[in-house]
């Protein structure tokens, strides 16, 4: 599995980016939702980054969420950032309902 992956979705008005772990329960969820809403995103499962790419990551996760904490969704270069599975607040960000 590559670390780092762009997942494509009808859904592109969004710059969005998941930073993950592989193995956690809630990235999993948020992946799957995600998945459901058809949000394209980029998804970077940080456990998998080589030791070099992860010092590099880890600083840009920091600047994001500083509990350096997963999952931390970034959407648009960080105007919203939600960490953690927050399934509702996910969707009033990226969906847009009339």
């Amino acid at each position: 599995m590559d670390a780092v992956r762009k997942i494509d979705g009808k859904i592109k008005e969004r710059d969005v980016k998941l930073f993950a772990l592989s193995t956690c329960g809630w990235c999993k969820k948020t992946k799957s939702f995600l998945k459901d809403l058809d949000i394209e995103y980029l998804c970077i499962d940080f456990d998998l980054l080589s030791e070099e790419e992860k010092k590099e990551m880890k600083e840009e996760v920091k600047t994001f969420n500083p509990a350096l904490s997963f999952p931390t969704l970034v959407i648009d270069e960080g105007d919203e950032v939600i960490v953690g599975f927050k399934k509702d607040r996910i969707k009033e960000v990226l969906c847009h309902e009339d």
